[in-house]
């Protein structure tokens, strides 16, 4: 170990790995709150996706029966006018 201390001595390596493994800790704690923002993103962004879908199934049963399996074309939209 003294090739990472250099020639401190033991004192010396003890203290290099004490701040390694503070540094590790630092770095572990902003991976775990990282996770939890994603985990809070992701619960959020499924929350929308099942709005949307409950909306798209609304709008579905809307739809006349006979008219979404695209018969009838433009012409039969078009006003009197025309």
């Amino acid at each position: 170990m003294s090739e990472v201390a250099g020639n401190g001595g033991p004192a010396e390596e003890v203290r290099v790995l004490e701040a390694r493994v503070t540094e590790l800790e630092i770095k572990a704690s902003f991976a775990e709150d990282l996770v939890d923002h994603l985990n809070a993103q992701v619960a959020k962004q499924q929350e929308q996706i099942d709005a949307l879908v409950r909306e798209v199934m609304q709008l579905r049963r809307q739809v006349p029966e006979g008219r979404g399996d695209g018969t009838g074309g433009l012409r039969d939209e078009l006003p009197p006018h025309y």
